[in-house]
């Protein structure tokens, strides 16, 4: 058996404090006051004794939704969510307390939102566009628009695997894209080849090959076109040393240009004439008018020669012959 432990030396112990018991209980008044100082200021800090009014927003889901979120006005809370109740026609309805002194950013147009994104917690948002509309009475309700970014995300993936099926089936050895590659790649090499764009252009080699007859047979039209043009100038307007056909031309008009001199010449000629003969029509004219009047005499003399005959020839009655003969 061990030998037993010696006891521990002898302390001297000290002093008891006086009032020990009231000082105790006065730090513990102290600290429950402290805590409930922190505790108020806490509670006045986040608005709790601020005079707030209520406001109702209608929606359909409250999912995200909690008992003292805030609701938010361009960043800055404004209201405070104190409680969520489901109403009886299955709508879900969030009473928020708006503080007094931030209610005049809420109008009768204000439009309010529950956007819940893919990071972080839903937000309670307000708008309000016209803040010249009247001010939002307390106790107003106002739906919710509802704005999920995770509601996009099924219609997102179907999409993408959609567009993934379109890439492998356009990918795919037997796809018509490759057989368009393989073609284009037929096209390259054709025009590489000899004959080029012709070929390709025309389908086939003779085809090709008889284009190109075509074209030298007509450059060969164009230079014996060219080879007559040079000809008819030569024709037209002479050659060194010899007369062209433009001169003779000229002189022949020179020529006419004389003829044509000598004949006005002779038509000035002919109008004397002719107005000659027009003076003596018009002395003819008045000689066959004494004429018209010489013979209208004649025959007034001859009526009174025949009525002076018919006259013998009544007072004559054994005449037979009554016919008078004129010289």
């Amino acid at each position: 058996m061990t030998d037993p432990l010696p006891p521990p030396p002898r302390e001297d112990f000290l002093p008891p404090v006086p009032y020990l018991r009231l000082k105790a209980a006065a730090l513990l008044l102290l600290t429950l006051a402290l805590i409930a100082g922190s505790a108020l200021y806490l509670l006045y800090a986040r608005g709790a004794f601020e005079p707030t009014q209520p406001l109702v927003l209608l929606a359909d889901d409250s999912e995200g939704v909690s008992v003292g979120m805030d609701m938010t006005f361009s960043g800055f809370p404004i209201g405070r969510v104190r409680r969520i109740e489901l109403a009886g026609d299955g709508n879900v309805r969030i009473l928020i307390d708006v503080a007094q002194r931030d209610a005049h950013w809420l109008r009768e147009s204000s439009v309010f939102t529950l956007v819940r994104g893919l990071v972080g917690g839903t937000a309670i948002k307000a708008y309000s566009g016209m803040l010249t509309d009247p001010p939002l009475a307390p106790g107003a309700e106002r739906p919710v628009l509802r704005g999920d970014a995770t509601a996009e995300i099924p219609q997102l993936m179907a999409t993408a695997r959609q567009l993934l099926d379109n890439l492998q089936q356009l990918t795919a050895p037997d796809a018509p894209l490759q057989a368009t590659l393989a073609q284009v790649r037929q096209l390259s090499e054709r025009l590489n080849a000899p004959g080029g764009a012709l070929g390709v252009l025309m389908g086939n080699e003779q085809d090709a090959r008889k284009v190109l007859q075509a074209l030298e047979r007509s450059n060969q039209l164009l230079a014996r076109i060219d080879a007559l043009a040079a000809r008819a100038d030569q024709q037209v307007f002479g050659a060194a040393g010899a007369p062209g056909l433009v001169p003779e031309l000229r002189s022949a008009v020179v020529q006419m240009n004389g003829l044509l001199q000598d004949a006005r010449q002779s038509l000035t000629k002919v109008d004397a004439v002719l107005a000659e003969a027009q003076a003596v029509g018009a002395n003819a004219r008045e000689a066959t008018t004494d004429l018209d009047a010489l013979r209208a005499q004649v025959e007034s003399s001859l009526r009174k020669v025949d009525g002076l005959v018919n006259e013998i020839h009544r007072k004559w009655p054994f005449a037979r012959d009554t016919e008078l003969q004129l010289p």
